[in-house]
């Protein structure tokens, strides 16, 4: 019983210090994922506000590992937002991506990714599963240029676009057969609760600093 004792103030720190280690982790994605959209923003070529001003829904993946020979695969982390209907965006979902493709590939390729949404309903709907691009859900590669119009295709058939970014330049990679789910454990050392993911999609009040960068720039970008 006496080294229980001696142990138990041991461990609670060790918790403490553990749980505190892993907010700091997902501190660092968000912060990641907004230097990801500011520097989108900066690019001579970028998203198209037009595009920006209808999408619902936003993931970000700073440094999504593109790798293989012959085989190739997809892994990162990052986070997802909807845009609610009075025009605010949710508090961030963690997620992450997999996949994989077969072809004559080399090499490894870290890119920032962007994945535009034009309904908020295919993401709040993540919580029951994971979805597949398209699979499950169309993706195509987004139209670029800051004052593209009518001649792009944001109102056509995909439901979702893709960016991304390598080095400072657009990089198109193959996302077809990639997973997208939601990062349980990320999002409970986050919050310090089990809430779903549809819940932390409809709420819009963390008090969290890094949180608010975030939503600032993406108000931005959409203005």
């Amino acid at each position: 019983m006496k080294i229980s004792k001696m142990l138990l103030p041991l461990l609670i720190l060790s918790f403490a210090f553990t749980t505190a280690k892993s907010q700091d982790k997902q501190d660092d994605k968000i912060d990641a994922a907004t230097k990801v959209l500011k520097d989108f923003s900066e690019m001579k070529e970028s998203i198209p506000q037009e595009l920006l001003k209808v999408t619902q829904g936003i993931i970000v993946v700073p440094k999504l590992i593109n790798a293989g020979f012959v085989l190739a695969g997809k892994r990162g982390k990052g986070i997802a937002m909807v845009k609610l209907e009075d025009g605010s965006w949710s508090d961030p979902v963690f997620v992450t991506i997999t996949g994989g493709s077969v072809g004559f590939q080399a090499g490894v390729q870290s890119v920032d990714l962007v994945l535009i949404f034009k309904n908020r309903e295919t993401l709040q709907d993540i919580g029951k599963g994971s979805f597949t691009l398209g699979g499950d859900i169309s993706v195509t590669a987004g139209p670029v240029g800051r004052n593209s119009t009518a001649s792009t295709d944001y109102k056509m058939e995909a439901e979702v676009y893709s960016y991304s970014r390598s080095k400072g330049l657009f990089a198109g990679i193959s996302l077809s057969g990639s997973a997208i789910s939601v990062d349980a454990k990320a999002n409970e050392a986050f919050y310090g609760n089990d809430d779903d993911a549809k819940t932390i999609f409809s709420n819009t009040d963390s008090d969290s600093q890094n949180v608010q960068a975030l939503k600032d720039v993406l108000k931005g970008m959409g203005e």
